[in-house]
């Protein structure tokens, strides 16, 4: 706890509740980049992260980014670039990971679809069991439903679902998804957070408006 909220750097920002976890804080991989105060929730283990980022090898150079203040629900798996086979070869099967001879046919980095890194950014809350494809871009204050497939990128402030997942809704009109844009309430320091948390959790937004 400090004087304006929860310790960012803090494992389990409430000792009393282990399922919660802030993600930042017990990343080892470098090509993991995630934003202070989000976190994943697991009554399994929220500690463990990493193990729901599967297909992430180094070699390959992509990297998973999340910004700031997302809520990550339990079962989430973001599937990275080494996930993806071969496709414009008359078979799809990856002979070369079997050694024994088949390793000749190893392809090289440009023949493998590569979609780039996978970005989350600020305010984005992920249902259960939620499944990201590589190289999608998911925009701030996005939702994405409860057992979503996301194959596509996301525009701010929207909300996503089904397999694969298409846009739900709006959250809000095109002026108020642009004022929030600007405001970028996840950049202020933690004081200020915590003087407007009222306003930042009130249907209301016009009390922000003064904010600007």
């Amino acid at each position: 706890m400090t004087a304006y909220g929860p310790d960012p750097s803090a494992v389990y920002p409430n000792p009393l509740l282990k399922s919660i976890c802030y993600i930042k804080n017990v990343i080892t991989r470098p090509n993991i980049i995630v934003g202070d105060y989000t976190y994943y929730s697991d009554e399994r283990d929220a500690a463990a992260f990493e193990t729901h980022v599967t297909h992430h090898y180094e070699f390959l150079g992509d990297r998973l980014r999340i910004g700031r203040f997302c809520a990550i629900g339990q079962g989430i798996e973001f599937i990275m670039n080494g996930a993806n086979h071969r496709m414009h070869s008359a078979t799809t099967y990856p002979f070369n990971l079997f050694s024994h001879g088949w390793e000749r046919c190893t392809p090289t980095l440009d023949e493998l679809p590569f979609k780039g890194d996978t970005v989350v950014g600020n305010d984005v809350w992920f249902g259960q069991n939620v499944t990201v494809l590589p190289g999608v871009h998911i925009g701030d204050g996005a939702i994405i439903a409860a057992n979503a497939v996301v194959a596509c990128d996301v525009p701010p402030y929207t909300v996503f679902g089904g397999n694969p997942a298409r846009l739900l809704r709006h959250r809000f009109d095109e002026e108020t998804t642009a004022f929030l844009l600007r405001l970028r309430w996840w950049d202020w320091e933690a004081e200020k957070i915590f003087a407007n948390l009222e306003a930042l959790c009130s249907g209301d937004l016009s009390a922000l408006r003064n904010l600007e």
